[in-house]
């Protein structure tokens, strides 16, 4: 089973967390998404993440209101647009944030794209915020292995604790150099949309046949689930996949009970050809 991921602060972290993109979209499903955020929080997923922009803060309102009474237990990550990522603008942004959150402070705040504000600028920016408590640690989102090497070189960059991408089984490109890259500067990986987008991913013969060889405590395993274990296997990784309903939750935590065989992997490095040179980094 997967454990937990120790950041470089000292936190310790499950390495299965929550992502919210999309959430609080429809209006009439924000009863079911409060529901699974809260039931993650009662089996130990205490890892969210949203962001401005991810319905224009809507998302961030139902995180709020999934925490109240809980904030305690939560490390809570949301992320800053980068046309928000000014010297004057951070602090708006975040304060906005928080107002939706309904908290007082943000674990971890992240950089949510390179934009046109120099690097050097926004790490002040977060760095203040940091001093006045409004933060506990920042970060950044969608940085490949150059974007990570300019932040090194500017004033207080190596303050960066977690670096979050895009990491699935069809995109895998971040293995050739990005994952070790960060892995050898202390900081986490953090994986978006590890099951991939639109379905066309779980619909993968292969993926069916090994999970045809599991179970967990739920029943049979799912192609879902084998695609999720299999991004849980990395060290010093944290998955954040969306669950909009508490039957999906329970799925992705009982994904972490598949240990994955030596003929599994090689099965997917065949279906899913690990890469051989540098990728530029995907996106979504």
């Amino acid at each position: 089973m997967t454990g937990n991921v120790r950041l470089r602060n000292g936190v310790e972290v499950p390495a299965l967390g929550m992502g919210t993109w999309n959430m609080g979209d429809e209006p009439d499903r924000r009863a079911a998404e409060i529901e699974s955020l809260r039931t993650g929080l009662d089996l130990g997923l205490n890892v969210i993440d949203t962001a401005e922009m991810y319905g224009s803060g809507r998302s961030e309102s139902v995180v709020g209101e999934a925490i109240a009474g809980r904030r305690d237990e939560v490390f809570l990550v949301t992320k800053v647009l980068p046309s928000n990522a000014s010297r004057k603008d951070v602090p708006k942004s975040c304060r906005r944030s928080l107002e939706r959150l309904k908290t007082d402070h943000i674990d971890l705040y992240l950089l949510h794209w390179r934009g046109s504000v120099p690097l050097q600028e926004t790490v002040e920016a977060f760095e203040k915020l940091r001093d006045e408590g409004l933060i506990g640690n920042w970060g950044v989102s969608n940085f490949d292995v150059d974007d990570m090497q300019e932040l090194e070189s500017v004033t207080g960059g190596d303050g960066c604790l977690a670096n979050q991408i895009l990491y699935s089984l069809d995109h895998r490109g971040v293995e050739f150099d990005l994952l070790e890259s960060d892995r050898r500067q202390n900081i986490a990986t953090m994986a978006y949309s590890p099951l991939g987008q639109g379905g066309l991913l779980l619909r993968n013969d292969t993926l069916a046949a090994i999970a045809e060889e599991h179970k967990t405590s739920l029943g049979q395993a799912t192609p879902a689930q084998v695609a999720l274990a299999w991004v849980l296997r990395q060290s010093g990784l944290i998955a954040i996949p969306k669950a909009g309903s508490v039957a999906h939750l329970r799925q992705n935590v009982a994904a972490r009970e598949i240990k994955l065989t030596a003929d599994n992997l090689a099965a997917l490095d065949r279906a899913f050809p690990p890469p051989t040179r540098h990728v530029a980094l995907e996106m979504i």
